[in-house]
């Protein structure tokens, strides 16, 4: 078992500061382990419900008669399939004195889950916790994490095999069983041909008319399946920076799937043979090495974005915090070079600094704030600090 512990380390922080945590990630991505080693750092009484189980659920019957009288930490796991508690955990978190502390987890992001961002303004601090990275894993895991992505059961699968399999039941469960739960009746066949439309169509701007096509449906159709994966954190939509209203620059949104492994699943990919060999290896490396950069900063979605002209020039991530601009180009090559582009970039949206992550071995200048920053060395060159 891996203990993540920058992980562990965070949510207890955060438990310092508020009355309830909430831990959002997909399923099986680790939320119930990492609760399970916070619980067991916690000094005091823990009190755990899985909302999945028929027991939890009968001692949950009355909410408020089941949680008023709890001490210590109170764990939730799966509070999506109980939105109610939501009501209920804000007239508790108010009391004085703070008697019991609750851990939430989801498999929901905050927008979807529209209880809690109601009932729990002010009185929870969210933590998504991201799939296996190379800081937890090593460099030299770095294609195994690519190719098998970064749930804890699909990379430390016994084989490329097993991981395969694996990934192909949790696509099924999360359109035949997940969605269901959260009260989604879509149609899990559709569901399924559209996450692999996704998957084709990974690192591309949305174009949301040539999918409505596709399918035959209207266009406000597939938004909605859309917003259901990235409302499920299977999807991330990656916002557009605006730096020039003078300037044409594009405005539709980017489109990842938040798993690399997910989406060489989809893809039929099985080996690195066949990834290598696949038109869109360059779009899955450039994910992947996107979520490696996020998750190495610890950056908030609403920080990232990406920034395009319709003349061609582009960046491929903008992470902004503050006044601060830091600017990322992805490069699936040993020896890149500086181009018109990243000039631009560096100069119209005032950039601290643009770094460029390629698979070489070295760390070089490039020109003045910027720099080509090898795969293997990114937890060495980036601080988390420094953002």
């Amino acid at each position: 078992m891996l203990e993540r512990r920058p992980h562990l380390d965070h949510v207890l922080e955060l438990l310092d500061e508020s009355p309830v945590v909430g831990i959002l990630g997909p399923r099986q991505v680790g939320k119930t382990t990492l609760a399970g080693l916070v619980a067991a750092r916690f000094s005091g009484p823990v009190t755990t419900f899985d909302l999945e189980d028929p027991e939890s659920l009968a001692r949950l019957a009355d909410p408020k008669l089941g949680l008023q009288g709890l001490r210590g930490l109170v764990v939730l796991d799966e509070i999506q399939r109980l939105p109610e508690l939501f009501t209920v955990l804000r007239v508790l978190a108010d009391r004085p004195g703070t008697p019991a502390r609750f851990l939430v987890l989801g498999s929901a992001s905050p927008a979807f889950l529209r209880q809690s961002a109601e009932s729990l303004a002010g009185r929870i601090l969210w933590y998504t916790l991201p799939g296996l990275s190379l800081d937890e894993v090593g460099a030299d895991a770095a294609d195994s994490l690519w190719l098998r992505g970064g749930f804890p059961r699909a990379f430390l699968a016994a084989s490329d095999e097993a991981s395969f399999r694996w990934r192909g039941g949790f696509l099924q469960a999360h359109v035949e069983r997940d969605l269901p739960a959260l009260g989604l009746r879509l149609p899990a066949e559709t569901m399924r041909r559209f996450w692999t439309m996704l998957a084709h169509a990974h690192a591309q701007l949305w174009n949301g008319a040539e999918m409505a096509r596709a399918f035959g449906v209207a266009e406000g159709t597939v938004r909605h399946y859309l917003d259901v994966l990235c409302g499920t954190l299977m999807v991330r939509r990656l916002r557009p920076w605006h730096a020039n209203l003078d300037k044409r620059e594009v405005k539709s949104p980017k489109i990842y799937l938040c798993d690399s492994g997910l989406a060489h699943r989809l893809l039929g990919l099985r080996s690195m043979d066949a990834l290598l060999g696949h038109p869109k290896v360059g779009a899955t490396w450039e994910g992947f090495v996107m979520d490696q950069v996020v998750s190495r900063l610890g950056a908030a979605p609403e920080e990232c974005f990406f920034w395009g002209l319709h003349s061609g020039a582009e960046l491929d991530l903008l992470i902004v915090r503050g006044d601060r601009r830091l600017g990322f180009e992805v490069k699936r090559t040993t020896a890149p070079r500086l181009t018109p582009s990243m000039r631009a970039a560096v100069e119209q949206l005032g950039l601290e600094r643009l770094d460029v992550i390629h698979g070489g071995d070295s760390t070089f200048p490039l020109a003045e704030r910027v720099r080509a920053v090898p795969l293997s060395r990114l937890t060495l060159e980036l601080d988390p600090a420094g953002l």
